[in-house]
Parts: structure tokens; C-alpha cells; sequence
């Protein structure tokens, strides 16, 4: 099997048709850690005009279980998360940084910090999450 980089981790993301809906990207990915962007876009608000928490929650699960993937594998899924909104998210683009805290055999937990991003490159945290993520047995 080749080895789980983020060339592979990219086409994993880019297998997921939500994800290619929604324009996510990895732009960091390994040793416990993986960074998902995603482009503000207008159909990706909600009626206040802030990110849809929908939105908020999707980077968070998805950088969440490609972080966990750098130390569990690239079979893997989430099985739990929570996810706590601290401000509306405005910007122009999402970053969801999430680090791996915890890793054995059976599951691994990991913490994400979302934030939005300016024009002027300024970064405001929207949300903070946590969750687990087991390995699978690919049948």
C-alpha cells in the first residue's frame, strides 16, 4: 500500500461528493495534524449572511478524521464529535486546524480549532470541537 500523504489523504477528500460541493481542500496533513480549508462562498450562509454551522461542523468532522487517519490509517471514520460555536463565522475563507491529543489501537482523540479568515489575513476562532475516530475494517 502506498504510503498515507497528503496526495492520497487529497484524493480521499476529493472521493467524498459533499466535500467537492462544498470546495474543501487539505493544505496540511501528517504527524498527528491536518489543516481543511474551505472558500467562503454566498450559498455557504445562512439567513444572518455568517458561515452555516452545517459548514462550521462539516470542517470540523472531516480535518478531525484525516488527522486521526495520520496515526490510525487511511481507514478510518468519526465516532463521535462535539462542536461548540464561540462567534458567528464571517471571512473569506475557513480553516479547520485539527491535532491529534491521543492515539492508541482501537481510537484516537483529536481537537480542531475552526477559524475564518479576512481579507487582511486576520484569524478569528468560530468554533472549537472534539472527537474520537475508529479504525474500520475495509471489507
Amino acid at each position: 500500500m502506498p504510503a498515507f500523504d497528503i496526495t492520497l489523504a487529497q484524493q480521499v477528500l476529493d472521493a467524498q461528493p459533499f466535500s467537492k460541493l462544498i470546495g474543501a481542500r487539505l493544505t496540511r496533513f501528517g504527524d498527528g495534524e491536518a489543516v481543511l480549508e474551505v472558500a467562503v462562498r454566498a450559498d455557504l450562509h445562512q439567513q444572518n449572511d455568517y458561515v452555516h454551522g452545517g459548514v462550521l461542523a462539516y470542517a470540523a468532522d472531516n480535518s478531525i478524521t484525516f488527522a486521526a487517519g495520520t496515526t490510525l490509517g487511511p481507514n478510518v471514520l468519526t465516532g463521535g464529535f462535539s462542536i461548540q460555536y464561540v462567534r458567528p463565522a464571517t471571512g473569506r475563507r475557513l480553516l479547520a486546524e485539527a491535532t491529534v491529543v491521543h492515539s492508541g489501537r482501537r481510537q484516537a482523540t483529536v481537537r480542531c480549532d475552526v477559524f475564518t479568515v479576512a481579507d487582511d489575513g486576520t484569524r478569528t476562532l468560530c468554533a472549537v470541537a472534539q472527537g474520537t475516530v475508529l479504525p474500520v475494517q475495509q471489507s
